[in-house]
């Protein structure tokens, strides 16, 4: 073997798979077919959990002082959820892809793991032992595992000859990167004008100059284009002034690009040796920054899987949990952007049927309860995975709370890539010995809650000792 894990697709998803592999000391190839890194800015936030998850592994302070990043509140469908504001430990920051993505790149580089660009996959075959990854360059890579994170139009996926079934684009939206004069007050407003077209502004930063930048989003009546139809300045110009009027007015168009509405999701997210990940996996409109917050979630989820079976202790069916536990997110996501897409009316209808639908919706979203739950899927911060002893009352399949152990708090423990079990009492030092090679245990002393946290973060144990033995067999695999 070349490598235990071949990365194809140095985007967020990869390079935070790449990472997640240091992490876990399993020696990794990322490889990507562009000559360099795109200055475009892409997906515009970070969401809660991504958040919580740069945290685990000591990246979100070093990341948060590039910049005073904007923070923001949730909303669904452009309608905010004010009763959802400072509900996380992370707040929703303006932190766009293409930051992201030189951050975790330096900080790959800084551990010895360089992209290799210039690698446009061409072939890939499988067999029992490992994956034969063929570049148009005429390099070949063998490795025990491979990853296909190489976007929406993957040609791992390609490759594979996957099914990826779903909606086509039906419509396109305008996505551009701009300066502008005014507006400071519509920033993270949806305003939509009285003959069905609309505008959405987000914070992007500054330019070279210090600029303020945003990302503008037009679309609605009469603004479906073609993909490939170039955009035009003036187009932009007649944009913002068919929703915004005067108030808004065009300075410079840095980048623009048109987007369509398709909803695909992969099948199977395992093929043998191979995996799906990040756009690779799912297609969607993007709304709310979901498709690189869930690809880099694929990430977190998949990586210290790989590190266990690279490293020889996985349980035979951890592997599979993979697909088991990211293709209902992904599932859900792609629902909850179709609704928000149709209660926007992204398409400018103009139906009355549907504005009489967001007005129920609106006031639906006056409780409480509607706003919580509909933040935290937003966030990411309410997603449970399927796991054995998962329950309503039980934080089995949730992230784990950030517990005070004293000294540290309890996403401090999760640096080393390592499993956690928290120990307030002193209980299972006996049993948890027997993992000791892979699970750490703290909280001595503390009034924790006892429970078994995963490599990337989430509950696998709480409550019932007799049930921790056969909880750390099943993640951990067998004793040594």
């Amino acid at each position: 073997m070349d490598t235990e894990v071949l990365v194809v697709g140095a985007g967020p998803t990869g390079m935070t798979l790449a990472n997640e592999l240091r992490v876990a000391d399993v020696p990794v190839v990322l490889s990507d077919k562009l000559s360099q890194r795109s200055t475009l800015s892409k997906a515009g936030a970070v969401q809660s959990r991504t958040q919580e998850v740069l945290d685990q592994r000591g990246l979100l302070e070093p990341l948060l002082a590039l910049e005073d990043f904007a923070t923001g509140g949730a909303h669904f469908a452009g309608v905010d959820l004010p009763l959802a504001h400072g509900r996380h430990r992370h707040p929703w920051r303006s932190i766009t892809q293409v930051v992201l993505e030189g951050f975790l790149e330096r900080h790959l580089a800084a551990h010895g793991i360089h992209v290799r660009r210039d690698h446009e996959l061409t072939g890939l075959t499988q067999d029992a032992d490992g994956v034969t990854a063929t570049f148009a360059n005429g390099q070949v890579v063998r490795s025990r595992y491979l990853v296909g994170a190489d976007g929406g139009h993957s040609t791992v996926r390609s490759l594979l000859g996957a099914e990826f079934p779903g909606r086509p684009g039906t419509a396109t939206t305008v996505a551009a990167d701009v300066r502008v004069r005014g507006g400071d007050d519509l920033v993270l407003k949806h305003v939509q004008s009285e003959d069905g077209q609309w505008a959405r502004m987000f914070p992007l930063g500054t330019d070279a100059q210090g600029r303020p930048l945003r990302r503008l989003s037009l679309g609605g009546r009469g603004r479906s284009l073609p993909r490939e139809t170039p955009v035009t300045e003036d187009e932009i110009r007649e944009g913002l002034r068919a929703v915004y009027g005067s108030r808004v007015e065009l300075l410079e168009l840095h980048y623009a690009h048109r987007i369509t509405n398709a909803a695909r999701q992969a099948a199977r997210y395992r093929h043998g040796r191979v995996f799906l990940a990040g756009d690779a996996a799912h297609v969607h409109l993007p709304i709310g920054a979901q498709g690189m917050n869930t690809g880099i979630q694929d990430a977190v989820n998949l990586g210290w899987k790989l590190g266990a079976a690279a490293h020889g202790w996985a349980p035979a069916h951890l592997l599979d949990t993979y697909h088991a536990e990211r293709h209902p997110v992904a599932a859900m996501v792609l629902r909850n952007v179709q609704a928000q897409s149709l209660l926007m009316d992204t398409q400018g209808s103009g139906d009355p049927d549907l504005a009489a639908l967001k007005d129920l919706f609106v006031s639906l979203l006056r409780l409480p309860e509607v706003q919580y739950a509909i933040d935290d899927m937003m966030s990411g911060t309410g997603i449970r995975y399927p796991m054995p002893g998962a329950g309503e009352q039980s934080l089995v399949g949730l992230p784990a709370p950030d517990q005070d152990l004293g000294p540290v708090r309890a996403h401090e423990l999760l640096r080393s890539g390592r499993g956690v079990l928290i120990d307030p009492a002193d209980r299972f030092a006996k049993v948890a010995a027997l993992w000791q090679d892979r699970v750490d245990r703290a909280g001595q002393g503390t009034g924790a809650q006892p429970m078994l946290v995963r490599p990337d973060g989430y509950v696998c144990w709480a409550g019932d000792p007799d049930e921790l033995e056969p909880a750390l067999g099943h993640w951990f695999g067998e004793p040594r």
